[in-house]
């Protein structure tokens, strides 16, 4: 593993900017996975006249192990983690780190080969919905407890059957209700809840869970969730959980964890050895159907999700031992990959013109959104051990979370 130089970026201070955050879904928010609008963005980041040479390190906090990323709701962090058997979700004063309040419940892990070299999870990232924060605990529990001082609110045990590699994708909300995907490959249900009472709104048992999360989107005057399941990419009626539409999307490893991209009337997807895709779906004549808008084979992602930037798709992919890489999104055209051997994966957030590359080997990358090749501005080492969860990067704040612990640096 490469670790470099002892420094970070981030950016300047907004103009006039307080340590106050503004509330759900405030420009300083990122209160679930991939920040406010689920699409990689940073919250309210502004680029620094000169980058810093290191960064100073407020706090740092054992929040247990996992993949979790923290998010960020005023002045408390979130967090969700392992710590022995249990499973804990904790909230911290953002700005000391010190614990506000933790809860716990028992959450013994199914260990198994497939999935003992990834660790014991949790991987899903908490969601912040309504005054509430919700979870999904690595064998399927799932979880709502109050935001302000950590008493439960519901809980769903866990299916009977679990996906192979344990659960991993993070929850979305909509119109007062949750949505997870609960069970294993061949019985499971994209499912909505009650946000208030966890009672079952609706499920479609099509097809079974993978490790994708789940996005809103409207299309055609619908408003719907799409996700990737085990075999397929699918969209329902966000309203009653009907099947609108679905395409064929087998991975080669049955990961399917790439959580699809909505651009305007579009999808674009991409899964371990399948590629890149864009396609839109029509509903034309009482029917819906989805049209190819392209494809492409060059760039491929297995675990790292992509951003997009204006018209260009920015990430890493698989191949080659990990390969940065920017793709038009209109064409579908490679735009310029590098050599390879960057990282095994890539944690990708765009702010302005700007994209933090947090590899997972504790290594933060920082380029410009460059479309005529790649871009390095800067390189920092933020952790000492693997970082495979998402940053969470908020005005001049960015929280890491490496195996065990969330840290706190700032740019001065």
């Amino acid at each position: 593993m490469r670790h470099r130089h002892l420094a970070w970026l981030a950016g300047a201070l907004l103009a006039g900017f307080a340590q106050t955050v503004e509330a759900q879904d405030g420009p300083l928010d990122y209160p679930q996975w991939r920040g406010a609008r689920r699409d990689g963005a940073a919250a309210a980041f502004v680029e620094p006249a000169t980058w810093p040479t290191r960064l100073t390190r407020q706090w740092q906090a054992e929040t247990g192990l996992g993949y979790a990323t923290p998010i960020l709701v005023g002045d408390r962090v979130y967090t969700f983690g392992r710590l022995d058997t249990d499973e804990v979700i904790m909230a911290l004063d953002a700005t000391s780190g010190a614990m506000v309040w933790r809860t716990a419940y028992d959450a013994p892990f199914r260990n198994n080969a497939g999935v003992s070299r990834h660790g014991p999870g949790p991987k899903s990232t908490p969601l912040f919905y309504d005054g509430a924060v919700y979870t999904l605990g690595i064998n399927g529990v799932v979880s709502a407890v109050n935001a302000d001082d950590g008493s439960l609110l519901w809980r769903k045990p866990a299916e009977s059957v679990e996906p192979l590699y344990a659960t991993a994708l993070s929850p979305v909300a909509d119109a007062g209700h949750v949505i997870f995907h609960l069970g294993g490959q061949n019985d499971g249900a994209l499912t909505a809840f009650d946000a208030g009472t966890g009672d079952v709104v609706w499920r479609w048992d099509g097809d079974g869970p993978a490790y994708a999360s789940p996005m809103v989107a409207e299309f055609g005057g619908v408003r719907q969730i799409v996700t990737v399941t085990q075999a397929h990419v699918v969209g329902v009626a966000a309203a009653s959980g009907e099947l609108l539409w679905e395409r064929p999307f087998v991975s080669r490893s049955t990961n399917n964890s790439i959580t699809p991209i909505v651009d305007g009337g579009d999808v674009i997807i991409t899964g371990h050895d399948l590629g890149v895709t864009r396609f839109r779906p029509r509903l034309e004549n009482g029917r819906w159907t989805t049209e190819t808008l392209w494809e492409t084979d060059e760039v491929s992602m297995f675990m790292s999700n992509p951003v997009l930037a204006g018209q260009t798709l920015f990430g890493m992919s698989h191949l080659r031992s990990g390969q940065f890489f920017a793709v038009d999104a209109g064409s579908g055209a490679t735009l310029w990959r590098t050599e390879g051997r960057e990282a095994t994966n890539s944690a990708v957030v765009r702010a302005g013109d700007l994209l933090f590359l947090l590899n997972n080997d504790g290594d933060l990358v920082v380029a410009r959104t460059d479309r005529t090749g790649f871009s390095q501005i800067a390189r920092y080492e933020v952790a000492p051990t693997a970082t495979w969860a998402q940053p969470a990067i908020s005005g001049n704040r960015l929280f890491i979370k490496d195996e065990s612990n969330v840290t706190l640096w700032t740019v001065e």
